[in-house]
């Protein structure tokens, strides 16, 4: 079994990357395992010893949240040459380390794998040099590799994300919202050139989250040899349906279906000259790889770390390496060579100009992705056709707001209008329902919805009872609505049941309904992800990020309150992502004697030198060791050592604009479920479901077994996977590898 390891960042930086050394670091350090650090990446193991050190507990604190790679990185022409390798072989045993985890791209990868096959032969070479000692090689005959990817344009096959794409998709959003809003000022025209080399996930998701007009990407090139002039004429149109502001998205590595390739100048230049107006550019470039992790990247990057040294412990002499990937929001290892070939494969087939093969080699959410945008991007629906039933289609928003409900919203309608149907808007949720507060949408109705937090249709938590469900169903009659998508949280499929079950009552709720998850707690049944739950995640990391930067000053304790309701994700996963000491769920309950350990901890802690503790509590977590109850607590026996503060973080948890994460889901839900109700009207169906991802896959579920899935009492459901990851959280929490 390995007993010393080493890590390295390779390559561009990524986002995430930090947070990856640190879980790797500490994990090993808890199972026994000596870790080495080495810095400048394949540069350090080329050039000599001195780039590898020794990592302790402490040596990787306060790093979490930090952007770029604390341990450095550089392109090193040496390890290419099979001189250098030997270098770095002799670095490594004379270091004593026969296990390596490198975080880079697949060509940082590739060099680990090439380095991995020669080693043998490179460790048989230093023994004829005179390099190393019979025993020396004796003890290192093989080299472990574990590798993750550590790349901002997810290019590499077999992962669903990689570490830094998350965060690269939240620069880039930002900036582009940003210049959508002087564009609309000026009624201006903004080209935006992102990063991906020959992969255009970054372009798509981006164009998708910030309801961009156009967008050009290496995997599917404009189909049409006059694609200037076609372009020209949609952002026209765009302009005469009434759009103020035109945002082209464009990646670097876009080209036309002669395979030349497009720059930003090339589609300012033919907008200009077509369009008779000032065109301006932006180049994001390296500001999508700089700044602080996304939660997402943190938390991922904190399990893949984890996993490495899991595989690294049970990898055996003759076993492959492999990457370690995410795959149906689980943690997956991937052979490496394979998912190398796979991951040339794309630029190879692009190279080719066979375009069919390179969006084939994409996954189905990226194909998915591409059908959507290329609807919700046009001036005006399709005409419908006059020989087709046009189902009215309702969109209601329910329960508390949610950032992502617009985006849900908005792509629900438009994408009904384009298929020919009816798309009414319900104001202010089911008492709007109550009140007949029913308006057909149009085209332009949902401008700009995209990218806006809250409810523009209007929210309201009111579950109708009573004379409440005759009113509804006289309002669906009287509109004659054909068929109900219901976007909201726990009120939403409250409500939704009661309907079902109403139904030998009221004939009219024979109508098919689907319930879309949208609530940041995520506590709905049948699905992984709620919509808002990630946007509310990233406003808890922003706030802890600026409560750690004070209490580190002061020498402070600091006990944060999260939402929640009696749902634990928000708590714990924010505990990961900002390196909390201890998190306080509901579901694992509050003893006395956990808050004297705890007490225990922290002086000892700060008596030790530390600056910071950090506490995050769900806020149902237990009704009477309360936040003030354990502020009071800690700051009584803590006297004198440290001071305690609560930070009740509150609603700010539900404003704000919907993360990319959340507009992606929301778009792709919105899409399934409106499919999954014309699909009931057109059979003359009339089911009633939720719909949900689970193992990273889209799942419908009858709404007969809603309270079959939940636990009422709490309002959350039986199973709940994030669970999992108390014990990760648990053990990077801990003060050293001795803190049992």
């Amino acid at each position: 079994m390995t007993k010393r390891i080493g890590i390295l960042t390779s390559g561009g930086d990524a986002q995430g990357m930090n947070a990856a050394v640190r879980s790797v670091v500490r994990t090993a350090l808890d199972k026994g395992l000596e870790v080495y650090a080495v810095y400048e990446g394949y540069q350090g193991l080329v050039d000599d010893g001195e780039y590898i050190r020794r990592m302790d507990w402490d040596s990787v604190g306060g790093i979490l949240q930090l952007g770029g790679t604390v341990i450095g990185s550089a392109r090193c022409e040496a390890f290419h040459r099979r001189a250098g390798r030997k270098a770095a072989a002799k670095n490594l045993i004379q270091c004593g380390i026969d296990g390596l985890i490198v975080i880079g791209g697949d060509g940082s990868l590739t060099g680990a794998n090439i380095f991995r096959q020669e080693w043998k032969s490179l460790v048989t070479e230093l023994v004829e040099g005179g390099e190393i000692s019979a025993e020396q090689a004796a003890a290192h005959p093989n080299l472990s590799i574990v590798g993750l990817v550590g790349s901002i344009d997810n290019d590499f096959s077999g992962t669903d994300m990689t570490i830094g794409t998350d965060t690269a998709l939240h620069r880039i959003t930002e900036a582009v919202d940003a210049i959508t809003s002087t564009a609309a000022s000026h009624q201006r025209t903004f080209v935006v050139k992102v990063m991906g080399r020959n992969c255009g996930y970054l372009a798509l998701m981006g164009a998708l989250a910030c309801g961009a007009d156009w967008v050009l990407i290496p995997e599917a090139p404009p189909d049409v040899e006059n694609w200037q002039d076609v372009l020209a004429e949609r952002l026209r149109a765009g302009r005469k349906a009434g759009r103020r502001d035109s945002i082209v998205i464009i990646a670097e590595g876009a080209r036309d279906r002669n395979g030349n390739y497009i720059g930003s100048s090339d589609v300012q230049r033919a907008l200009e000259e077509r369009l008779g107006e000032e065109v301006r550019v932006t180049v994001l470039g390296h500001v999508q790889r700089g700044g602080r992790p996304s939660a997402y990247d943190r938390i991922l990057s904190t399990l893949m770390g984890h996993e490495a040294v899991n595989t690294l412990l049970t990898a055996g002499a003759d076993d492959e390496p492999v990457v370690i990937g995410i795959r149906n929001n689980r943690m997956t290892r991937l052979p490496l060579l394979e998912s190398v070939s796979r991951t040339l494969a794309v630029a190879e087939a692009v190279e080719a100009k066979d375009y069919e093969r390179a969006m084939s080699l994409r996954s189905s959410s990226f194909k998915d992705a591409f059908n959507t945008f290329k609807t919700m991007v046009r001036a005006l629906p399709h005409p419908a056709d006059p020989a087709m039933k046009r189902f009215r289609i309702a969109v209601v928003n329910a329960g508390a707001p949610s950032p992502g409900m617009n985006t849900a919203s908005r792509a629900a309608i438009r994408l009904g209008l384009d298929r020919g149907y009816i798309m009414l808007g319900i104001h202010n949720g089911f008492d709007g329902l109550i009140n007949g507060e029913v308006e057909a949408m149009d085209w332009m109705s949902v401008s700009g919805w995209a990218t806006r937090g809250g409810s523009m249709l209007g929210t309201t938590r009111h579950v109708p009872k009573g004379r409440d469900l005759y009113s509804i169903a006289r309002v669906i009659e009287d509109h004659h609505i054909d068929a109900l998508l219901i976007v909201g949280g726990w009120n939403a499929y409250e409500t939704c049941f009661s309907m079902l079950k109403e139904r030998p009552n009221f004939p009219s709720f024979n109508i098919p309904m689907i319930c879309l998850p949208a609530s940041i707690n995520n506590n709905l049944p049948g699905s992984e992800f709620s919509i808002g739950a990630d946007t509310a995640l990233n406003s808890i990391v922003d706030a802890v990020d600026k409560i750690k930067q004070s209490a580190v000053a002061t020498r402070r304790c600091f006990v944060v309150e999260v939402m929640g309701h009696y749902c634990g994700y928000l708590a714990l996963m924010s505990g990961i992502a900002t390196g909390a000491e201890r998190v306080y769920l509901h579901e694992e309950g509050v003893k006395l004697r956990d808050l004297q350990t705890d007490v225990e901890k922290l002086l000892k802690g700060f008596q030790s030198g530390k600056r910071l503790g950090l506490m995050i509590r769900n806020e149902y977590a237990n009704p009477v060791y309360t936040t003030e109850f354990m502020c009071s607590l800690f700051e009584e026996e803590g006297r004198d050592v440290f001071d305690v503060r609560p930070a009740i973080l509150g609603h700010m948890q539900q404003g704000g604009d919907p993360s990319p994460f959340d507009r992606i889901q929301a778009t792709r839900l919105a899409s399934m479920c409106l499919e999954h109700l014309i699909d009931q009207c057109n059979r003359g169906e009339h089911d009633s479901a939720f719909i949900g991802i689970q193992n990273g896959q889209i799942h419908f579920h009858d709404m007969r077994d809603f309270d079959r899935m939940i636990d009422e009492e709490f309002q959350r459901p039986k199973e709940q996977w994030w669970l999992g990851f108390r014990g990760i959280a648990s053990l990077l929490a801990k003060s050293g590898p001795a803190d049992k």
